[in-house]
């Protein structure tokens, strides 16, 4: 399947759909909710995956797929407490008048285990929707962690506070290492099942 092309799994839009983000356009596609020669129901979002699809019809459906790399993302909204690091680096992005700021983060022991970005979140809540449905991609994000740290399996956590106006996207550099779990743990967001993988 190495010809095929990949893709970014998204947070489904419904019961049955799937949303991918097609990596080389990213321009988000919707799936026809049934007529699956895959399980697609077994993918979680964040996967990134190589997929054959039949465009014969309105919505495509997916003839067959591999998973590739299986990072896991994480959306939670209205999360409260909003970590130290987290407003410090959008504090320190208000304060040189930017609409978003990034740093690594740090362990107890000052060894880097994942990335952090802030961005201005708008009055009617677009920022985390546009990172959630695929509008606005996290591919380069990730994209850029990878070509630094190596490609792996990652946790990416995109946070909305509840009483701010801004959103947090973290990138754990392990999937299931201490600095993921320790997220899962503080916003209630077990880790899913992952029968592909």
């Amino acid at each position: 399947m190495d010809d095929d092309p990949s893709y970014r799994v998204l947070a489904t839009p419904e019961t049955g759909r799937l949303r991918l983000l097609d990596r080389e356009t990213y321009e988000p596609v919707v799936t026809a909710d049934t007529g699956h020669d895959a399980p697609v129901a077994d993918l979680r979002p964040g996967y990134l995956v190589d997929a054959d699809l039949d465009w014969s019809t309105s919505e495509p459906t997916v003839r067959s797929l591999s998973v590739r790399r299986p990072t896991l993302y994480v959306f939670a909204d209205e999360i409260k407490p909003v970590f130290d690091v987290a407003r410090e680096t959008w504090n320190e992005a208000r304060r040189a008048g930017d609409s978003m700021n990034g740093r690594v983060t740090r362990n107890t022991g000052n060894e880097v285990n994942g990335v952090l970005y802030v961005f201005a979140e708008d009055q009617t809540g677009g920022t985390f929707e546009a990172f959630r449905d695929g509008a606005r991609p996290l591919e380069p994000l990730v994209n850029r962690v990878n070509d630094r740290e190596g490609a792996a399996p990652r946790e990416v956590f995109v946070l909305r506070p509840a009483a701010e106006q801004f959103v947090i996207i973290t990138i754990a550099l392990r999937k299931g290492g201490r600095f993921a779990d320790t997220l899962r743990d503080t916003y209630d967001c077990p880790q899913p099942p992952e029968p592909l993988v």
